[in-house]
């Protein structure tokens, strides 16, 4: 793949990957998924990134229910998109599917450790190539039943998962885009 360095006038060739300011901007899609619109998450009032909540280095969950999810306990939600192709994840992800999501996701629940016995933590792990960790499928379904429920629409919690993988497929067309010369013959190829 060909990559634009800083200076705009040398060209490179590099595996692709997610570059990190376009992951910002998926990973931003696929939490609009998951976040509260005016009427909450499910019907339940939530608020985003919690001003009152902080994991031990004084970063914030992305999501906060603000009455009870489960078992009197408010749910927190932190989710990321991780790319198995990355150095870091290749031995593990080239072995078994969902390999990074599934590191990424423990490494989620150490991080907010210090949270947990508090509220109900949902750790949510997805891949750039579509796997999803464990929890994230759990929560998920949990998800799209309430969402079933509220809606009384009986694909609810389809519609959510494939608005989540379309938010995966969008995030690396803006990778991959991002990493190809700026040209005139490219204007109006992807149309977000």
């Amino acid at each position: 793949m060909i990559k634009q360095t800083n200076d705009d006038t040398h060209w490179h060739s590099h595996p692709v990957h997610v570059d990190p300011y376009f992951a910002l901007d998926w990973i931003d899609h696929i939490l609009a998924t998951l976040h509260p619109s005016r009427s909450g998450l499910c019907g339940i009032p939530a608020q985003l990134e919690p001003p009152s909540l902080f994991r031990d280095d004084g970063k914030r969950p992305d999501g906060m229910t603000i009455v009870p999810w489960s078992m009197g306990r408010a749910l927190v939600w932190d989710a990321t998109c991780v790319d198995p192709l990355a150095a870091s994840h290749l031995p593990s992800s080239s072995q078994k599917a969902a390999a990074a999501a599934e590191s990424t996701q423990m490494l989620k629940r150490r991080k907010y450790s210090v949270i947990c016995n508090d509220y109900v933590f949902a750790a949510l792990a997805l891949e750039t190539l579509g796997p999803w960790s464990s929890d994230t499928k759990k929560f998920i379904n949990i998800v799209s039943q309430k969402l079933v429920l509220t809606s009384g629409d009986p694909r609810a919690g389809a519609y959510l998962a494939q608005r989540l993988s379309l938010a995966i497929q969008r995030g690396n067309s803006a990778s991959i885009l991002g990493t190809m010369p700026i040209s005139e013959q490219l204007d109006g190829l992807y149309l977000f």
